[in-house]
């Protein structure tokens, strides 16, 4: 099927339902069982996905079973584990398959969060951790030991935008058994297939553009079919329950996700190839562009881009003046997070979350460019750059 009709139909069985469309919301901690060789059956050491192993409210419900098989379709992969939130998705997705003594190479330029639960989670635990340059691509094989677990990957790159080489990483780390996992939530699983790429996790934080509406919290990790146990059983010891009703919302927000995606980029487009004209900016960090070092390898491999991008001011300017400018903005509200329907601008600090690269480079920004009307957000952009040149 095509993406669209897989959205509208995936994880969907209204017939199962007494005729609903959505599956219904389930609110359940104790589940009971009909004789005890069902319970025994329970504790058997098996995770398949459906609902008929699990034993307790922790373990999801029928609902949470849609979503993942409605997220799981979209990226062309069969499994799926919901987590209550993104970093718990990025948390359970490591911790699968690391122990004390294992080595973890992951990006330099990685999501902060994700950065500082590597260096004080994962080293206090005995996992060496190593940052590597984003572009290695297939250098990355120099980069192995004896002992490495697994490979974090984040393309694009937070904050800086970086697309990273994902089938080359891949392809290395395939050959020594080595895990790859991947944050594929810039693009969700409609514009990049990370599991047909290689990836063995592909991470969403479902709170963005899954859900699309900015008010829930909830991750989802895509997995290989092999990959699937471990990470359950993983969120199921470390006590990660995703709630109902942000599963619900997120199911119904999915159903929208592209033509929600669709007018994103076709947005940002606008809005990047407006910034790049004007005369405080020095580079959109935004793959999607033509003049963007990142663009050959993103249209080989995405489908599309999301709202998400990056603006690198001239030197001149300094981080006082933008931020000046960010508080002279109206329509584009200051917030972390992004992927709903409006659009958000935060300032950046790359060079503050690197040690095996540089970023040299002037004050940045990064903004999330919504459903509203371009010219209206221009216009917002415009007011705030004459602050700013001012």
């Amino acid at each position: 099927m095509k993406q669209d009709t897989i959205i509208a139909h995936a994880g969907l069985d209204p017939l199962a339902n007494h005729g609903v469309v959505n599956p219904p919301v389930y609110h359940c901690s104790t589940i009971v069982f009909p004789d005890v060789a069902t319970v025994h059956a329970t504790r058997k050491d098996r995770h398949d996905g459906t609902f008929k192993y699990v034993s307790y409210g922790r373990e999801g419900t029928p609902l949470t079973r849609a979503f993942e098989q409605a997220v799981a379709a979209l990226e062309g992969a069969k499994t799926a584990v919901t987590l209550p939130c993104g970093m718990g998705a990025i948390a359970a997705s490591l911790l699968a398959f690391l122990k004390a003594g294992d080595h973890l190479l992951m990006l330099d330029a990685v999501y902060g969060p994700a950065r500082d639960f590597a260096e004080n989670g994962l080293r206090n635990l005995g996992i060496e951790v190593e940052f590597y340059d984003p572009l290695v691509g297939e250098g990355i094989g120099r980069l192995f030991r004896k002992n490495t677990a697994a490979v974090y990957l984040e393309s694009p790159c937070s904050l800086t935008f970086e697309v990273m080489d994902v089938p080359a990483i891949a392809a290395q780390a395939r050959r020594r058994g080595v895990k790859v996992i991947m944050d594929n939530t810039w693009s969700s699983p409609l514009f990049f297939k990370a599991i047909e790429h290689g990836v063995d996790v592909s991470i969403h934080a479902a709170t963005k553009y899954l859900s699309g509406h900015s008010d829930l919290m909830l991750g989802v990790a895509v997995t290989t079919p092999e990959c699937d146990v471990p990470v359950r059983k993983t969120a199921s010891r470390f006590g990660y329950c995703a709630g109902p009703d942000d599963v619900y919302s997120a199911l119904r927000g999915l159903r929208t996700l592209g033509v929600r995606m669709r007018q994103h980029q076709q947005n940002a487009l606008k809005v990047a190839r407006w910034l790049q004209a004007r005369p405080e900016v020095e580079r959109v960090l935004y793959p999607a562009l033509p003049e963007d070092p990142g663009h050959a390898i993103w249209k080989r491999d995405f489908h599309g881009a999301s709202g998400l991008l990056g603006v690198v001011f001239k030197k001149q300017y300094s981080k006082e003046a933008a931020a000046r400018m960010l508080d002279s903005l109206h329509l584009f509200h200051l917030g972390y997070s992004w992927g709903g329907f409006e659009s958000l601008a935060v300032p950046t600090f790359p060079e503050t979350l690197r040690s095996a690269t540089e970023w040299r480079h002037g004050a940045s920004i990064r903004l999330h460019v919504g459903l509203e009307d371009t010219e209206d957000l221009t216009a917002d952009l415009a007011q705030a750059l004459d602050k700013l040149r001012a």
